[in-house]
């Protein structure tokens, strides 16, 4: 075990015994806690009694690599959770059946043909590309940086591949050449196009993800090159040159496949029917190991479930962990479960999404009625807030206003209170939907505080008598 390693565990473990006390929740606010400190210290000390939460990731990720829709990995993956929870004592173990899109990325190639020669620029098509004919497509590539530059020169884009060359600024920003590159390249006339990988930085790291097609315009190939390539590419245009790609992608769709949500519960003691619902996704793109996006939130919000039972602590409601498949490229998890649940949404106390990797935990973020995100945080603040980090980019610690997530979305627009795991996580974007996103990106520490923390809320929030508000369901 890494020494920085070894030093994290030995802090966490000061967090139980300081100077032979015995952990205690934070002093202030102390009334409306009072009645979960002694389960949550429970929870607490044994999430923070040993790595073994960080082992099982490391467990998965070993044994089944990337776990994309549609393949093998991915079931064989759910049927080992599955064994697992019912081996940890969940009850109601299942697999919800989903049918899921099959995207076959095939070999795939990009190679700078001029001025330089043949030379390999990195790259990963994008998941719903089409492929290229077989013997590739040699084009001049327009390099652009943005829709509004590419709008001004499309009489150049003809025939051409178009590089959409957009340094990161946020996720949400810059994605959208990602996602829409293609359509409007081929509305230009190009016939293929290329995005500068989604991410702050690089060391030769592609980025793959999604991408969409329009009905009305000519579907091409889209791929995903890295920094350094989109780099190269603008310097060569910028020196008066005409950079010649040959892409080359095997990029094909299939029929859809089964697949499952996993599902495991603590049934509550006098409300089961009521349900606090955590979780994440459990497919991952087909690169890497999928460990920050998204088998740690995985393994989070199993864990916190996980302790609850085998602590024998079962709340006035039930505790629902959900694994959802197919977030990445299509949300049919989250569309089938939401489904499976009725016109009426009421009986669900809140929903929790653990899926913006896991560093440093620092809090939550709560969508939903101020009233409800209030009588929470009175509640479970005081329990967890020794396990935030504080002082960082990442904002203000404990349960602050705004989260959700992409699968339990179709949840929110019900009403349902939706919240999410906020950590520090400035590197988060570097490893996404990277061949870099494994194991050894993950710290054994923060999982670990991770785990105390979701643990909490979620035993607070189906112990807790009052019923948090919904939301009017939005159209």
């Amino acid at each position: 075990m890494p020494l920085s390693t070894i030093r994290a565990m030995r802090r966490l473990a000061g967090l139980l015994v300081l100077g032979g006390a015995v952990w205690a929740p934070a002093a202030h606010s102390q009334d409306a806690s009072a009645p979960y400190a002694d389960a949550a210290r429970q929870l607490v000390e044994a999430a923070l009694a040993d790595s073994s939460a960080h082992a099982r990731v490391a467990e998965i990720a070993d044994a089944f690599g990337p776990r994309f829709s549609g393949t093998p990995a991915l079931e064989a993956s759910i049927d080992w959770i599955l064994d697992r929870m019912r081996a940890d004592g969940l009850e109601n173990v299942r697999g919800q059946p989903v049918m899921v899109p099959a995207w076959v990325r095939g070999a795939e190639s990009a190679v700078l043909v001029l001025p330089s020669g043949d030379v390999d620029l990195p790259m990963l098509g994008l998941g719903g590309s089409v492929g290229t004919p077989a013997g590739g497509i040699e084009a001049e590539v327009l390099v652009v940086g943005s829709f509004d530059e590419l709008a001004a020169r499309a009489d150049e884009a003809d025939g051409r591949i178009v590089l959409f060359d957009v340094p990161f600024t946020s996720y949400g920003e810059t994605v959208q050449y990602r996602v829409g590159g293609a359509v409007a390249a081929a509305e230009a006339g190009a016939v293929a196009s290329l995005v500068r990988s989604v991410g702050p930085t690089s060391l030769s790291t592609p980025h793959t993800g999604t991408m969409r097609y329009a009905d009305d315009v000519a579907r091409i190939p889209h791929a995903a090159v890295t920094i350094e390539a989109s780099e190269t590419l603008r310097r060569i245009q910028e020196r008066g040159d005409r950079p010649v790609v040959r892409l080359m992608m095997e990029a094909r769709t299939e029929p859809d496949r089964p697949s499952r949500n996993v599902i495991g519960e603590v049934v509550g003691r006098e409300l089961p029917d009521e349900q606090v619902v955590i979780g994440c996704h459990i497919d991952s793109w087909d690169v890497g190991q999928g460990v920050q996006d998204d088998l740690g939130g995985c393994v989070v919000t199993w864990e916190a479930v996980r302790l609850m039972a085998e602590l024998g602590l079962r709340p006035r409601r039930t505790v629902r962990v959900v694994l959802w498949t197919n977030e990445e490229n299509g949300l049919r998890g989250a569309t089938a479960y939401r489904d499976s649940l009725g016109d009426d949404l009421s009986h669900i106390q809140l929903a929790l999404e653990s899926d913006s990797g896991v560093f440093a935990p620092v809090g939550f973020g709560y969508s939903g009625a101020e009233p409800g995100r209030e009588l929470l945080a009175a509640r479970v603040e005081p329990l967890i807030m020794d396990l935030l980090m504080t002082g960082s980019d990442a904002g203000p610690t404990g349960i602050t206003p705004g989260g959700g997530g992409a699968d339990i979305g179709p949840m929110m627009r019900d009403g349902v209170p939706g919240l999410s795991l906020r950590t520090d996580n400035g590197l988060y974007f570097v490893y996404h939907h990277t061949p870099a996103d494994t194991v050894d990106k993950l710290d054994p520490g923060h999982v670990a505080r991770a785990v105390a923390a979701t643990a909490v809320l979620a035993y607070v929030a189906a112990e807790m008598p009052e019923r948090l508000p919904h939301a009017v369901p939005s159209e």
